[in-house]
């Protein structure tokens, strides 16, 4: 585990302080499962942008082999 130093702005602080009092949940516990589901968010973000740009990238492609079939269905 590393050790990390944080600053909080204050509200945030005086927030997350009310609530983990109210979830009997130690602040660090608090603070990985926060900065957890926040790496989740961000890699699904990147994901949807990297699977986009591979979109773009085979939608040519994708279209002349839509096209290939279509003549071989016609020409039968």
């Amino acid at each position: 585990m590393k050790t990390l130093s944080l600053k909080l702005d204050d509200h945030i602080f005086d927030e997350t302080e009310a609530i983990t009092a109210q979830l009997h949940l130690a602040r660090n516990r608090y603070i990985n499962e926060a900065v957890n589901m926040y790496n989740l968010v961000q890699k699904r973000r990147l994901l949807k942008k990297a699977l986009a740009k591979e979109s773009v990238l085979t939608s040519a492609d994708s279209m002349d082999i839509l096209r290939e079939f279509d003549m071989l269905i016609d020409g039968d």
